[in-house]
């Protein structure tokens, strides 16, 4: 039988065996340590969540400049209240969403005050873009992977009961309103209203009918976290209300009360165009002091803009600070 020979680079043949020996190390690689610069880049998937975080970071950028040029700053800042307890209800009215989502997911999954931080860009994504920040707080918590194993039921829980608290709270608003200005709504008003009443009740119906394949947290969670939403936004509008208030303190808490709900009542209302113009004349009606009024709506509708900006601007430089 002929014998194989072999060539560079192969092992050769055990005699009596018919085994080959071990390769030799190529030159310049001598141990495993060499080898440790060979091994593969991290996958793409498991950077997503990073590569998300800085696009939603730059549409934040973006979409605020262009809306506060639209705005004016100038003009928007020689328009401000003086009276300094404006400011600290203001406060307290920006940072309520975030302080009612930290106390949820604190219980949920123990986040750390870092988590403060993460659902404020989430809570500036959401005014962007709806439901936008829920992805980017979801990728924050993806890269947290030893806080929360499987963070996608929670936040889609979380969300779903926002929305849900949101339309029973307006429906309950809607049911002590309608007997005091049903007579300030035309016919076609009315008839608008009455639908998008109806709208706003069908949305929740089915996530109510299918809650058992829809939600993934316990029944007792899932009603804990209904309620914090329901405070949420009620002290959301008693703050907006008392912030209307020391802007332009001529006018009664009760009335500015009354406008708050008002205000809630026509954001959430689907089928009602032209949202803005109906709660502006609405205020008119109500309140009066139309040139004064209309300041103070548009000061306390840009000023979260503003925040908005100078939040994302500090967020972008301790990252980078961070990095460095």
């Amino acid at each position: 039988m002929t014998q194989m020979k072999t060539g560079p680079g192969i092992g050769a043949a055990t005699p009596g065996s018919g085994a080959y020996a071990p390769l030799p190390p190529l030159p310049g690689l001598t141990g495993t340590a060499d080898l440790a610069g060979l091994e593969p880049m991290a996958p793409l998937k498991r950077r997503w969540p990073s590569y998300l975080g800085a696009a939603v970071t730059v549409v934040m950028i973006v979409w605020l400049g262009l809306k506060l040029r639209a705005l004016g700053v100038d003009s928007l800042l020689a328009a401000m209240p003086t009276n300094p307890l404006f400011y600290v209800f203001f406060a307290l009215l920006y940072i309520a969403p975030v302080t009612g989502d930290f106390i949820i997911f604190r219980r949920l999954w123990g986040i750390p005050a870092a988590g403060f931080v993460a659902l404020t860009k989430k809570r500036i994504a959401n005014d962007i873009l709806n439901y936008s920040g829920e992805a980017y707080f979801y990728a924050w918590a993806r890269q947290r992977s030893s806080m929360v194993a499987a963070p996608f039921g929670a936040v889609k829980d979380v969300s779903i009961l926002s929305a849900i608290a949101g339309n029973m709270v307006t429906l309950a608003m809607i049911a002590v309103a309608m007997p005091l200005g049903i007579g300030l709504l035309t016919p076609h008003g009315l008839h608008n209203a009455i639908w998008s009443v109806v709208a706003v009740f069908a949305m929740s119906l089915p996530f109510l009918i299918f809650s058992k394949r829809v939600f993934s947290l316990p029944r007792a969670t899932l009603w804990w976290i209904f309620g914090i939403h329901c405070l949420r936004l009620i002290a959301g509008c008693v703050l907006i209300a008392f912030t209307w208030h020391f802007g332009l303190p001529t006018v009664t808490l009760g009335m500015w009360l009354l406008l708050s709900a008002a205000r809630m009542i026509v954001g959430r209302l689907p089928l009602v165009p032209n949202k803005d113009l109906l709660f502006a004349t609405f205020a008119t009606l109500l309140i009066g002091q139309d040139a004064e009024l209309s300041v103070l709506i548009a000061v306390t509708a840009a000023l979260p803009l503003l925040v908005h900006v100078v939040l994302v601007a500090i967020f972008g430089l301790v990252g980078l600070v961070r990095k460095n």
